[in-house]
């Protein structure tokens, strides 16, 4: 099943290039969770929730994916978790690089297990149609596509060998970066720079996770493709070692890594992401008005 946020935080089953309305689940959903609740409410609900689900969008007429706006299909992570240094290529092309400050390449070591994962504020996540609105145009702003794995239930030092159970599905994610020598997380967590999107595909949708490919093109001109059988850390040593640090929430967001090819992007680029077993965006660049 895929499920999409769009308009004014509406809730829909996609199907072919149609949008079923299923709103009424979400809100009855949400009218029953407790407010302080950890996580996000809609995808701790699915496992039961889904047969509903399903039969109100067979009930509901479809309209055009085109004519709506797609939001973030996560509403409320408890938390936004990204995999540095997990492709081999990557490491390679940032290390090599001479026009990025030494800080910027040199500190992280290129090790995912000594490096750690890093947090993203929630507050920068957007949906495709939200746009990217850049900051800091003197500076490098660049691309970075990522398969995105949402967590589906609580759980915490969780073996490697059960990890894809807390797993509920997956999504596609740009983990933008202004480049500079601050904290990695102080830079990737600015208005915008946490695209997710086009909507959330169930687990059950993708045979193996670990061997999908992902591809982002801007302005039409292909920058990044790479299979996820190529992570440093594959997607259950992800679970792993995030539970290990942290209590995983149902809803939580975790980019998975980027591949090489990053590069940079300027207001009016168009960006694209695609992953056949997900689905695809675009989403464009515009510059941050104060």
């Amino acid at each position: 099943m895929k499920l999409c946020r769009f308009d004014e935080d509406r809730l829909g089953v996609v199907v072919g290039n149609m949008i079923h309305d299923v709103t009424a689940a979400q809100d009855e959903i949400r009218k029953s969770a407790r407010y302080d609740m950890k996580g996000d409410a809609v995808i701790a609900a699915l496992p039961t929730w889904r047969p509903r689900i399903e039969e109100m969008a067979k009930q509901a007429a479809g309209k055009p994916l085109s004519s709506v706006k797609l939001l973030s299909p996560i509403a409320r992570p408890s938390k936004t978790m990204a995999a540095p240094t997990n492709y081999k290529k990557h490491i390679e092309e940032m290390r090599s690089r001479t026009d990025l400050p030494r800080e910027a390449t040199q500190r992280q070591p290129p090790d995912i297990g000594k490096a750690g994962i890093f947090l993203k504020s929630n507050s920068s996540i957007v949906g495709p149609s939200e746009g990217i609105p850049l900051r800091f145009l003197d500076r490098t702003n660049e691309h970075e596509i990522e398969l995105v794995a949402i967590i589906g239930k609580q759980g915490t030092n969780i073996p490697k060998e059960k990890a894809k159970e807390y797993i509920a599905g997956y999504t596609l994610g740009l983990d933008m970066t202004c480049r500079g020598g601050e904290d990695r997380s102080f830079r990737k967590s600015i208005d915008g720079y946490s695209v997710l999107g086009p909507w959330f595909v169930t687990a059950d949708e993708i045979a193996n996770p670990d061997d999908v490919t992902v591809t982002l093109t801007v302005n039409g001109v292909l920058k990044q493709t790479a299979d996820t059988k190529d992570l440093i850390y594959d997607i259950s040593r992800l679970v792993e070692f995030a539970s290990s640090f942290y209590t995983l929430y149902p809803g939580d967001v975790y980019y998975t890594g980027t591949p090489q090819g990053v590069s940079p992007v300027k207001p009016g680029d168009v960006l694209r992401g695609k992953c056949d077993q997900v689905g695809e965006f675009e989403i464009t660049v515009r510059a941050h008005q104060t």
